[in-house]
């Protein structure tokens, strides 16, 4: 109790501080203002950083679950947003008492006095204009993270990609192959848009479905609402899936070791109950025409810090007569790790994961994100000799319910016979 009561109350100093400094941006902005605007604005900053501080109360010692994950998931994006947003305003009123700072030393130790240059007109003076500056840096982000929960959050892009194998089958020529990832159900604030999402979805009318990983974020309950929306993916071909980091309910306290595998069973059934053929280190052979194609799928395996549940040898076995095949596995860091030294024969692999960070910039082939730090290998299509892996951007979003220039993504693959 004493150490989070210490964590409490330095983060609460943590947060004072900051906002401290951005009080000292909007005295000075506000300081011309007439009628009952100035002290509206002054005195409902503190008015509005006191509810916070009420809220942080709240969710450190009350019960933040009683009104469902999205209140709480709510109250924590919205505390970051502004939080975060106020820290770049930080950094511009730091210059202006840096600047000031040099100024009054310059004149104590008599060095010279500080002259303001020569101004005409209406010019701001220099303090005016970093406190405005601040405010306007700090308002950015946040209104960006704003458009992108607003917008961002279910703005779903098809993204198609084709991949030409000299050993694909004719039987196999042109098939198309939809992949979905990191749906994250416990997440969703839109049930129409996602429904919306499926729908555009269905619409490229692929002949397989691959679902990547991370159907929830903690426990299989969060799907409960989505199960019917999920189960109308369906094609030709069948669809088939693999479990992410999330699925196993690691990032949550349970009451006991048998509560978390109950819970973990429950995901099983999902997957079941919307038509998902879950694959746990499997694999499945679709024939056609008597040409075999082999669609492997493992829990997960990660070369990071995430679980390794995955046992890819046991997914293989039996696969090696399969003239093409195709991995499910969630993190892409297991194609460096483990795939491309050990397997040469596995032609494709899809994964996901990443999500993009959910932030960052594509322009043309231009792609850059924080994730890119992380993963070697983190959005959109990579080749390394004859082997190619796919990293979905994701459908879903954790933590920030949102995306900022990551949109997310469904995918649709074209194989092709032939050489690229």
């Amino acid at each position: 109790m004493i150490n989070k009561l210490m964590a409490f109350i330095i983060l609460l100093l943590v947060l004072a501080l900051i906002d401290v400094y951005v009080f000292q941006a909007v005295l000075t902005v506000s300081k011309n203002w007439t009628g009952v605007v100035k002290p509206i604005v002054r005195y409902g900053f503190w008015v509005f950083t006191l509810l916070i501080f009420i809220t942080i109360l709240w969710y450190a010692y009350g019960d933040p679950y009683r009104y469902g994950t999205q209140v709480r998931n709510l109250l924590l994006t919205g505390i970051f947003m502004i939080y975060f947003s106020k820290l770049f305003g930080v950094l511009i009123v730091l210059l202006d008492d840096i600047q000031r700072g040099v100024q009054w030393l310059s004149g104590y130790l008599n060095l010279g006095k500080s002259v303001e240059p020569s101004t005409t007109g209406n010019a701001i003076p220099r303090s005016e204009f970093l406190a405005k500056a601040a405010v306007i840096t700090a308002a950015i982000p946040f209104a960006a993270m704003t458009y992108g929960i607003v917008s961002g959050a279910h703005n779903y892009r098809i993204r198609r990609r084709t991949i030409y194998l000299p050993n694909l089958p004719k039987s196999f020529d042109g098939i198309r192959i939809g992949q979905l990832s990191d749906i994250h159900s416990g997440s969703f604030f839109s049930k129409t848009a996602v429904k919306g999402g499926v729908e555009m979805f269905l619409k490229e009318k692929p002949d397989l479905i691959f679902f990547t990983g991370d159907l929830v974020n903690n426990e299989t309950s969060e799907v409960k609402e989505y199960l019917e929306i999920f189960s109308k993916l369906q094609a030709p071909l069948g669809v088939y899936s693999v479990t992410g980091n999330h699925d196993y309910g690691d990032y949550k306290s349970w009451s006991s070791k048998e509560a978390k595998e109950n819970n973990f069973q429950d995901l099983i059934q999902a997957h079941n109950l919307m038509g998902f053929d879950l694959l746990m280190n499997e694999n499945r052979i679709i024939e056609l025409s008597g040409d075999k194609l082999a669609i492997l799928g493992i829990e997960n395996w990660g070369a990071g810090r995430f679980a390794k549940y995955g046992k890819l040898q046991e997914a293989y076995a039996g696969t090696e007569e399969a003239s093409v095949k195709l991995l499910l596995s969630h993190d892409p860091s297991h194609w460096d790790a483990q795939v491309r030294p050990n397997y040469p024969d596995i032609d494709v692999a899809f994964a996901g994961h990443t999500h993009g960070f959910q932030f960052g910039v594509e322009i043309g082939n231009f792609k850059w994100s924080p994730s890119q730090y992380v993963y070697k290998q983190w959005a959109d299509l990579y080749q390394e000799g004859n082997q190619y892996l796919y990293v979905n951007r994701g459908f879903g979003y954790i933590g920030y319910p949102g995306r900022v220039g990551i949109p997310p993504e469904l995918t649709v693959i074209e194989l092709k016979r032939g050489i690229a």
